[in-house]
Protein backbone atom coordinates (compact mmCIF):
# COMPACT_ATOMS: atom_id res chain seq x y z
CA UNK A 1 0.00 0.00 0.00
CA UNK A 2 2.84 2.38 0.89
CA UNK A 3 4.52 1.86 -2.47
CA UNK A 4 1.25 2.57 -4.33
CA UNK A 5 0.90 5.84 -2.44
CA UNK A 6 4.56 6.64 -3.20
CA UNK A 7 3.96 5.94 -6.91
CA UNK A 8 0.86 8.16 -6.98
CA UNK A 9 2.80 11.02 -5.40
CA UNK A 10 5.64 10.48 -7.89
CA UNK A 11 3.20 10.72 -10.82
CA UNK A 12 1.69 13.90 -9.36
CA UNK A 13 5.06 15.62 -8.92
CA UNK A 14 6.46 14.53 -12.30
CA UNK A 15 5.60 17.90 -13.94
CA UNK A 16 7.62 19.64 -11.22
CA UNK A 17 10.51 17.23 -11.78
CA UNK A 18 10.48 18.17 -15.45
CA UNK A 19 10.42 21.86 -14.54
CA UNK A 20 13.46 21.26 -12.34
CA UNK A 21 15.18 19.53 -15.27
CA UNK A 22 14.38 22.58 -17.38
CA UNK A 23 15.85 24.86 -14.72
CA UNK A 24 19.00 22.73 -14.51
CA UNK A 25 19.24 22.79 -18.30
CA UNK A 26 19.39 26.58 -18.10
CA UNK A 27 22.59 26.24 -16.07
CA UNK A 28 23.90 23.04 -17.68
CA UNK A 29 22.56 22.55 -21.24
CA UNK A 30 23.25 18.79 -21.17
CA UNK A 31 20.20 18.38 -18.92
CA UNK A 32 18.00 19.46 -21.85
CA UNK A 33 18.84 16.35 -23.86
CA UNK A 34 17.48 12.80 -23.89
CA UNK A 35 14.44 13.37 -21.68
CA UNK A 36 12.57 10.44 -23.21
CA UNK A 37 15.23 8.04 -21.93
CA UNK A 38 14.18 8.97 -18.40
CA UNK A 39 10.78 7.43 -19.20
CA UNK A 40 12.41 4.37 -20.85
CA UNK A 41 11.76 5.50 -24.42
CA UNK A 42 14.96 4.76 -26.31
CA UNK A 43 16.03 2.73 -29.35
CA UNK A 44 16.66 -0.78 -28.14
CA UNK A 45 18.92 -3.41 -29.63
CA UNK A 46 19.27 -7.15 -28.99
CA UNK A 47 21.16 -7.71 -25.74
CA UNK A 48 22.63 -11.03 -24.69
CA UNK A 49 22.00 -12.02 -21.05
CA UNK A 50 22.53 -8.44 -19.90
CA UNK A 51 23.91 -7.37 -16.55
CA UNK A 52 22.46 -4.00 -15.56
CA UNK A 53 24.74 -1.72 -13.51
CA UNK A 54 23.25 1.50 -12.14
CA UNK A 55 25.58 4.30 -11.02
CA UNK A 56 23.86 7.59 -10.29
CA UNK A 57 26.59 10.10 -11.18
CA UNK A 58 30.32 10.69 -11.67
CA UNK A 59 31.57 9.37 -8.33
CA UNK A 60 29.60 6.14 -8.52
CA UNK A 61 30.54 5.67 -12.18
CA UNK A 62 34.24 5.99 -11.38
CA UNK A 63 33.84 3.59 -8.45
CA UNK A 64 31.96 1.14 -10.71
CA UNK A 65 34.57 1.26 -13.49
CA UNK A 66 36.80 -1.56 -12.13
CA UNK A 67 33.67 -3.66 -11.49
CA UNK A 68 32.36 -3.12 -15.03
CA UNK A 69 35.73 -3.93 -16.58
CA UNK A 70 35.96 -7.09 -14.46
CA UNK A 71 32.44 -8.13 -15.49
CA UNK A 72 33.37 -7.64 -19.15
CA UNK A 73 36.37 -9.93 -18.69
CA UNK A 74 34.53 -12.47 -16.54
CA UNK A 75 31.43 -12.63 -18.77
CA UNK A 76 32.56 -11.81 -22.32
CA UNK A 77 29.35 -13.33 -23.70
CA UNK A 78 27.12 -10.96 -21.75
CA UNK A 79 26.15 -7.36 -22.54
CA UNK A 80 26.69 -4.80 -19.80
CA UNK A 81 23.98 -2.14 -19.48
CA UNK A 82 25.04 0.97 -17.55
CA UNK A 83 22.55 3.60 -16.41
CA UNK A 84 23.15 6.95 -14.74
CA UNK A 85 20.94 9.83 -13.64
CA UNK A 86 23.14 12.83 -14.52
CA UNK A 87 24.76 14.12 -17.73
CA UNK A 88 28.18 14.18 -16.03
CA UNK A 89 27.75 10.52 -15.11
CA UNK A 90 26.72 9.81 -18.68
CA UNK A 91 29.82 11.57 -20.03
CA UNK A 92 32.03 9.48 -17.74
CA UNK A 93 30.43 6.23 -18.94
CA UNK A 94 31.03 7.19 -22.56
CA UNK A 95 34.59 8.34 -21.87
CA UNK A 96 35.46 5.16 -19.95
CA UNK A 97 33.66 2.53 -22.02
CA UNK A 98 32.55 3.97 -25.36
CA UNK A 99 30.42 1.48 -27.24
CA UNK A 100 31.59 -1.52 -25.19
CA UNK A 101 28.53 -1.05 -22.93
CA UNK A 102 24.91 -0.17 -23.63
CA UNK A 103 24.26 3.14 -21.90
CA UNK A 104 21.04 5.10 -21.30
CA UNK A 105 19.63 7.18 -18.48
CA UNK A 106 17.93 5.20 -15.74
CA UNK A 107 14.14 5.31 -15.84
CA UNK A 108 12.32 7.56 -13.41
CA UNK A 109 10.89 5.48 -10.57
CA UNK A 110 7.41 5.35 -12.08
CA UNK A 111 5.80 1.91 -12.50
CA UNK A 112 5.20 2.40 -16.23
CA UNK A 113 8.72 3.60 -16.94
CA UNK A 114 10.36 0.86 -14.88
CA UNK A 115 8.30 -1.94 -16.46
CA UNK A 116 8.97 -0.53 -19.94
CA UNK A 117 12.71 -0.49 -19.23
CA UNK A 118 12.67 -4.10 -17.98
CA UNK A 119 10.74 -5.28 -21.05
CA UNK A 120 13.26 -3.61 -23.38
CA UNK A 121 16.48 -4.56 -21.61
CA UNK A 122 15.54 -7.93 -20.03
CA UNK A 123 18.40 -7.88 -17.50
CA UNK A 124 19.48 -11.06 -15.73
CA UNK A 125 20.73 -9.15 -12.73
CA UNK A 126 20.71 -5.58 -11.46
CA UNK A 127 23.73 -4.19 -9.61
CA UNK A 128 23.02 -0.88 -7.87
CA UNK A 129 26.04 1.09 -6.72
CA UNK A 130 26.22 2.31 -3.12
CA UNK A 131 22.87 3.80 -2.01
CA UNK A 132 20.85 4.61 -5.13
CA UNK A 133 17.73 2.70 -4.10
CA UNK A 134 14.35 3.36 -5.69
CA UNK A 135 11.28 1.44 -4.46
CA UNK A 136 9.71 0.69 -7.86
CA UNK A 137 12.97 -0.20 -9.59
CA UNK A 138 13.78 -2.65 -6.80
CA UNK A 139 10.22 -4.00 -6.57
CA UNK A 140 9.53 -4.67 -10.26
CA UNK A 141 13.00 -6.02 -10.94
CA UNK A 142 12.88 -8.40 -7.98
CA UNK A 143 9.27 -9.40 -8.80
CA UNK A 144 10.50 -10.47 -12.25
CA UNK A 145 12.79 -12.97 -10.54
CA UNK A 146 15.88 -10.91 -11.32
CA UNK A 147 18.48 -10.68 -8.52
CA UNK A 148 19.03 -7.15 -7.25
CA UNK A 149 22.42 -6.56 -5.65
CA UNK A 150 23.33 -3.43 -3.74
CA UNK A 151 27.08 -3.24 -4.33
CA UNK A 152 29.69 -1.30 -2.37
CA UNK A 153 26.75 -0.47 -0.13
CA UNK A 154 26.99 2.26 2.45
CA UNK A 155 24.46 3.75 4.80
CA UNK A 156 25.47 6.70 6.94
CA UNK A 157 23.92 7.28 10.35
CA UNK A 158 22.12 10.26 8.85
CA UNK A 159 20.62 8.17 6.02
CA UNK A 160 19.80 5.35 8.42
CA UNK A 161 17.72 7.76 10.51
CA UNK A 162 15.90 8.76 7.31
CA UNK A 163 15.18 5.10 6.50
CA UNK A 164 13.79 4.62 10.01
CA UNK A 165 11.36 7.51 9.46
CA UNK A 166 10.01 5.86 6.27
CA UNK A 167 10.40 2.26 7.41
CA UNK A 168 6.97 1.41 5.98
CA UNK A 169 8.42 1.78 2.46
CA UNK A 170 12.15 1.24 3.14
CA UNK A 171 11.83 -2.16 4.80
CA UNK A 172 9.98 -3.92 1.93
CA UNK A 173 12.48 -2.41 -0.51
CA UNK A 174 15.49 -3.61 1.50
CA UNK A 175 13.98 -7.05 1.95
CA UNK A 176 13.50 -7.38 -1.81
CA UNK A 177 17.27 -7.10 -2.35
CA UNK A 178 19.00 -10.40 -3.04
CA UNK A 179 22.32 -9.19 -1.63
CA UNK A 180 23.54 -6.13 0.22
CA UNK A 181 27.32 -6.17 -0.13
CA UNK A 182 28.33 -3.57 2.46
CA UNK A 183 31.57 -1.64 2.66
CA UNK A 184 32.08 -2.33 6.36
CA UNK A 185 30.49 -3.87 9.45
CA UNK A 186 28.97 -0.56 10.61
CA UNK A 187 27.19 -0.10 7.27
CA UNK A 188 26.00 -3.71 7.39
CA UNK A 189 24.54 -3.25 10.88
CA UNK A 190 22.74 -0.06 9.85
CA UNK A 191 21.14 -1.86 6.88
CA UNK A 192 19.92 -4.61 9.21
CA UNK A 193 18.49 -2.09 11.67
CA UNK A 194 16.73 -0.35 8.76
CA UNK A 195 14.91 -3.58 7.94
CA UNK A 196 17.13 -5.69 5.65
CA UNK A 197 17.16 -9.47 6.13
CA UNK A 198 20.26 -10.48 8.09
CA UNK A 199 21.01 -13.33 5.66
CA UNK A 200 21.17 -10.98 2.68
CA UNK A 201 23.82 -8.68 4.18
CA UNK A 202 27.53 -9.42 3.71
CA UNK A 203 30.65 -7.29 4.11
CA UNK A 204 33.21 -7.02 1.31
CA UNK A 205 35.12 -3.82 2.06
CA UNK A 206 35.01 -0.85 -0.30
CA UNK A 207 35.75 -1.44 -3.98
CA UNK A 208 36.86 2.19 -4.13
CA UNK A 209 40.21 0.86 -2.92
CA UNK A 210 40.51 -1.35 -6.00
CA UNK A 211 40.84 1.31 -8.66
CA UNK A 212 43.93 1.29 -10.88
CA UNK A 213 46.06 4.26 -11.88
CA UNK A 214 46.95 4.84 -15.51
CA UNK A 215 50.68 4.01 -15.82
CA UNK A 216 51.14 7.10 -17.99
CA UNK A 217 49.68 9.44 -15.35
CA UNK A 218 52.94 10.17 -13.56
CA UNK A 219 54.66 11.28 -16.75
CA UNK A 220 51.74 13.47 -17.81
CA UNK A 221 51.49 15.10 -14.39
CA UNK A 222 55.23 15.73 -14.30
CA UNK A 223 55.01 17.39 -17.68
CA UNK A 224 52.40 19.78 -16.29
CA UNK A 225 54.64 20.62 -13.35
CA UNK A 226 57.49 21.39 -15.70
CA UNK A 227 55.23 23.84 -17.55
CA UNK A 228 54.15 25.51 -14.32
CA UNK A 229 57.54 25.51 -12.60
CA UNK A 230 58.73 22.42 -10.76
CA UNK A 231 59.81 24.24 -7.60
CA UNK A 232 56.66 26.27 -7.01
CA UNK A 233 54.33 24.91 -4.29
CA UNK A 234 51.00 23.66 -5.67
CA UNK A 235 47.84 22.68 -3.83
CA UNK A 236 44.50 21.53 -5.17
CA UNK A 237 40.97 22.21 -3.92
CA UNK A 238 39.15 19.32 -5.58
CA UNK A 239 35.43 18.73 -6.13
CA UNK A 240 34.44 21.98 -4.45
CA UNK A 241 30.84 22.98 -3.87
CA UNK A 242 29.29 26.40 -3.53
CA UNK A 243 30.44 27.72 -0.18
CA UNK A 244 33.92 26.21 -0.48
CA UNK A 245 35.43 28.18 -3.36
CA UNK A 246 35.64 31.46 -1.49
CA UNK A 247 37.28 29.87 1.59
CA UNK A 248 39.81 28.20 -0.72
CA UNK A 249 40.60 31.56 -2.33
CA UNK A 250 40.93 33.15 1.12
CA UNK A 251 43.36 30.40 2.14
CA UNK A 252 45.38 30.97 -1.01
CA UNK A 253 45.66 34.69 -0.23
CA UNK A 254 47.27 33.81 3.11
CA UNK A 255 49.61 31.28 1.53
CA UNK A 256 50.79 33.76 -1.10
CA UNK A 257 52.17 36.01 1.64
CA UNK A 258 54.78 33.35 2.49
CA UNK A 259 54.97 31.56 -0.87
CA UNK A 260 54.43 34.28 -3.52
CA UNK A 261 54.69 31.80 -6.40
CA UNK A 262 52.20 29.28 -4.94
CA UNK A 263 49.55 27.89 -7.31
CA UNK A 264 46.00 26.86 -6.43
CA UNK A 265 44.21 24.40 -8.73
CA UNK A 266 40.49 24.75 -8.09
CA UNK A 267 38.21 22.00 -9.44
CA UNK A 268 34.46 22.72 -9.07
CA UNK A 269 32.42 19.55 -8.63
CA UNK A 270 29.70 20.56 -11.10
CA UNK A 271 30.41 21.86 -14.63
CA UNK A 272 27.57 24.38 -14.46
CA UNK A 273 29.59 26.25 -11.82
CA UNK A 274 32.74 26.70 -13.94
CA UNK A 275 31.74 30.17 -15.13
CA UNK A 276 30.71 31.49 -11.71
CA UNK A 277 33.87 30.16 -10.05
CA UNK A 278 36.01 31.82 -12.72
CA UNK A 279 34.22 35.10 -12.03
CA UNK A 280 34.79 34.59 -8.30
CA UNK A 281 38.54 34.06 -8.85
CA UNK A 282 38.82 37.10 -11.10
CA UNK A 283 36.81 39.38 -8.83
CA UNK A 284 39.06 38.34 -5.91
CA UNK A 285 41.98 39.79 -7.87
CA UNK A 286 43.74 36.58 -8.80
CA UNK A 287 45.45 36.11 -12.12
CA UNK A 288 43.46 33.07 -13.22
CA UNK A 289 44.06 30.63 -16.05
CA UNK A 290 41.47 28.29 -17.56
CA UNK A 291 42.41 24.71 -18.36
CA UNK A 292 39.79 24.57 -21.11
CA UNK A 293 41.39 27.55 -22.90
CA UNK A 294 44.91 26.12 -22.63
CA UNK A 295 45.95 29.43 -21.08
CA UNK A 296 49.68 29.96 -20.64
CA UNK A 297 50.52 29.08 -17.05
CA UNK A 298 53.67 30.97 -16.14
CA UNK A 299 54.68 31.77 -12.57
CA UNK A 300 52.55 34.93 -12.52
CA UNK A 301 49.38 32.81 -12.67
CA UNK A 302 48.05 32.30 -9.14
CA UNK A 303 44.96 30.15 -9.76
CA UNK A 304 44.23 27.48 -12.34
CA UNK A 305 40.54 26.80 -12.89
CA UNK A 306 40.23 23.13 -13.88
CA UNK A 307 37.12 23.56 -16.03
CA UNK A 308 37.42 20.27 -17.92
CA UNK A 309 36.04 16.80 -17.26
CA UNK A 310 37.99 13.62 -16.58
CA UNK A 311 41.30 15.22 -15.60
CA UNK A 312 41.07 15.23 -11.82
CA UNK A 313 43.69 12.49 -11.35
CA UNK A 314 46.05 14.39 -13.66
CA UNK A 315 45.74 17.48 -11.45
CA UNK A 316 46.14 15.46 -8.27
CA UNK A 317 49.35 14.03 -9.70
CA UNK A 318 50.66 17.53 -10.43
CA UNK A 319 49.94 18.94 -6.95
CA UNK A 320 51.74 18.66 -3.61
CA UNK A 321 48.75 18.79 -1.25
CA UNK A 322 45.08 17.88 -1.76
CA UNK A 323 42.02 19.37 -0.12
CA UNK A 324 38.99 17.23 -0.99
CA UNK A 325 35.77 19.23 -1.16
CA UNK A 326 32.18 18.67 -0.19
CA UNK A 327 33.52 18.47 3.36
CA UNK A 328 33.67 22.08 4.59
CA UNK A 329 29.93 22.26 3.94
CA UNK A 330 27.38 19.58 4.85
CA UNK A 331 27.58 17.72 1.55
CA UNK A 332 29.31 14.64 2.97
CA UNK A 333 32.68 14.89 1.25
CA UNK A 334 34.12 13.26 -1.86
CA UNK A 335 36.56 10.42 -2.47
CA UNK A 336 39.89 10.89 -0.63
CA UNK A 337 41.37 7.65 -1.98
CA UNK A 338 42.46 9.06 -5.35
CA UNK A 339 44.98 11.53 -3.91
CA UNK A 340 45.89 9.01 -1.18
CA UNK A 341 46.83 6.42 -3.80
CA UNK A 342 49.16 9.00 -5.36
CA UNK A 343 51.00 9.33 -2.02
CA UNK A 344 49.57 12.79 -1.35
CA UNK A 345 48.67 14.23 2.04
CA UNK A 346 44.90 14.68 2.17
CA UNK A 347 42.98 17.42 3.99
CA UNK A 348 39.21 17.41 4.51
CA UNK A 349 36.62 19.36 6.43
CA UNK A 350 34.48 17.81 9.19
CA UNK A 351 31.54 16.73 7.00
CA UNK A 352 32.64 13.36 5.56
CA UNK A 353 29.60 11.14 6.14
CA UNK A 354 29.75 9.87 2.53
CA UNK A 355 33.20 8.39 3.23
CA UNK A 356 33.13 8.24 7.02
CA UNK A 357 34.88 4.90 7.60
CA UNK A 358 37.48 5.52 4.89
CA UNK A 359 38.29 9.01 6.15
CA UNK A 360 38.69 7.89 9.73
CA UNK A 361 40.91 4.99 8.68
CA UNK A 362 43.10 7.37 6.69
CA UNK A 363 43.16 9.78 9.63
CA UNK A 364 44.08 7.03 12.12
CA UNK A 365 46.99 6.06 9.88
CA UNK A 366 48.16 9.66 9.73
CA UNK A 367 47.40 10.12 6.03
CA UNK A 368 44.47 12.54 6.33
CA UNK A 369 44.13 15.73 8.35
CA UNK A 370 40.73 17.15 9.34
CA UNK A 371 40.13 20.89 9.49
CA UNK A 372 37.10 22.77 10.72
CA UNK A 373 37.71 26.15 9.15
CA UNK A 374 39.52 28.05 6.40
CA UNK A 375 42.04 29.26 8.98
CA UNK A 376 43.00 25.70 9.89
CA UNK A 377 43.07 24.73 6.22
CA UNK A 378 45.63 27.48 5.59
CA UNK A 379 47.72 26.24 8.51
CA UNK A 380 47.71 22.63 7.30
CA UNK A 381 48.57 23.47 3.69
CA UNK A 382 51.32 25.78 4.96
CA UNK A 383 52.77 23.00 7.13
CA UNK A 384 52.98 20.70 4.13
CA UNK A 385 54.55 23.41 1.98
CA UNK A 386 57.07 24.10 4.74
CA UNK A 387 58.25 20.54 5.42
CA UNK A 388 58.81 18.23 2.45
CA UNK A 389 59.77 15.23 4.63
CA UNK A 390 56.55 15.60 6.67
CA UNK A 391 54.56 15.90 3.46
CA UNK A 392 56.08 12.71 2.06
CA UNK A 393 55.53 10.79 5.32
CA UNK A 394 51.85 11.73 5.44
CA UNK A 395 51.45 10.84 1.75
CA UNK A 396 53.04 7.43 2.29
CA UNK A 397 50.73 6.81 5.26
CA UNK A 398 47.73 7.61 3.07
CA UNK A 399 48.97 5.32 0.31
CA UNK A 400 49.55 2.43 2.73
CA UNK A 401 45.86 2.46 3.70
CA UNK A 402 44.84 2.13 0.05
CA UNK A 403 47.19 -0.80 -0.53
CA UNK A 404 46.15 -2.59 2.67
CA UNK A 405 42.45 -2.53 1.74
CA UNK A 406 42.53 -3.82 -1.81
CA UNK A 407 40.58 -7.02 -2.55
CA UNK A 408 36.96 -5.96 -2.02
CA UNK A 409 36.26 -6.15 -5.75
CA UNK A 410 36.99 -9.88 -5.91
CA UNK A 411 34.72 -10.53 -2.93
CA UNK A 412 31.93 -8.54 -4.61
CA UNK A 413 32.40 -10.44 -7.87
CA UNK A 414 32.04 -13.73 -6.01
CA UNK A 415 28.67 -12.57 -4.66
CA UNK A 416 27.58 -11.56 -8.18
CA UNK A 417 28.72 -14.96 -9.51
CA UNK A 418 26.56 -16.71 -6.92
CA UNK A 419 23.45 -14.64 -7.70
CA UNK A 420 23.85 -15.16 -11.45
CA UNK A 421 24.19 -18.91 -10.98
CA UNK A 422 21.08 -18.97 -8.80
CA UNK A 423 19.19 -17.01 -11.45
CA UNK A 424 20.20 -19.44 -14.19
CA UNK A 425 19.10 -22.40 -12.05
CA UNK A 426 15.71 -20.82 -11.34
CA UNK A 427 15.32 -19.87 -15.00
CA UNK A 428 16.15 -23.41 -16.12
CA UNK A 429 13.55 -24.86 -13.70
CA UNK A 430 10.87 -22.56 -15.07
CA UNK A 431 11.57 -23.83 -18.59
CA UNK A 432 11.21 -27.50 -17.58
Amino acid sequence: MARYLYSLIFYLITPFILLRLLYRAWKAPAYAARWLERFAFFPSRPLNKPIWVHAVSVGETIAAAPLIKSLQQRYPDRDIVVTTMTPTGSERVRALFGDSVFHVYAPYDLPGSVKRFLRKVKPETLIIMETELWPNIVHYTARSGIPVILANARLSERSARGYQRVRFIAQPMLQALSRIVAQNAADAERFKLAGADDASVVVSGSIKFDFSIDPSLEGKSQKLREQWGVTRPVWIAASTHQGEDQPALDVHKKLLKQWPNALLIIVPRHPERFKSVYQLCSSAGYKTAKRSANDLLDETVQVLLADTMGELMLFYGAADVAFVGGSLIESGGHNPLEPAALKMPVIMGPHVFNFEAICHELSAAGGLKFVGSAELLAERVGEFFEDEVYREDVGLAASSVVEANRGALERLLNEIDYELQEYRVRHAHRKI
